[in-house]
């Protein structure tokens, strides 16, 4: 039989959610900051992969990115095996795999901007914390973005 404070724990609180978001949240802000993501320089000179022959490329980033996705591997294979979350919420992954206009129409935005700006979603939200025009117009044209694409995708 379970104690009181076992089950306690077990069930998902509103405090505990926050707080655990919270510390996910600024692990993950940390971890792009330490990572050079933040900074739109760093990412554009890292998308320049004309400038590799004449010294120009910045490959530093793709440390970052494959440190990144051997994390989600591990936790992604970790996952599998649980139908929970650590909050005790059943775990729901995706199930489509397949490729499709959207997915290809989507991608080719979200590069385009990357591109153009220097920043994706992650990185320009946590940048907003150190201001500039630059940044705001971009999380301001992301919620623009997210809006149309909501009202007419569905």
């Amino acid at each position: 039989m379970m104690s009181a404070d076992t089950e306690a724990l077990k069930q998902p609180t509103n405090a505990r959610s926050a707080v655990i978001a919270l510390v996910s949240g600024l692990v993950f802000a940390a971890g792009l900051a330490l990572g050079g993501m933040m900074d739109p320089r760093k990412v554009q000179g890292f998308l320049n992969v004309g400038g590799i022959t004449s010294g120009q490329w910045d490959p530093s980033l793709a440390f970052v990115m494959g440190g990144a996705l051997l994390v989600s591997l591990v936790t992604f294979a970790m996952m599998k095996t649980n139908d929970v979350t650590w909050l005790n919420v059943p775990l729901s992954l995706p199930s489509r795999n397949d490729i499709d206009v959207r997915l290809i129409a989507g991608s080719v935005l979200f590069g385009i901007g990357w591109g153009i700006s220097g920043f994706c979603p992650g990185p320009a939200i946590a940048s907003v914390v150190q201001g500039g025009v630059s940044v705001l117009m971009f999380v301001g044209a992301m919620l623009v973005g997210m809006f149309i694409a909501k009202k007419t995708l569905g």
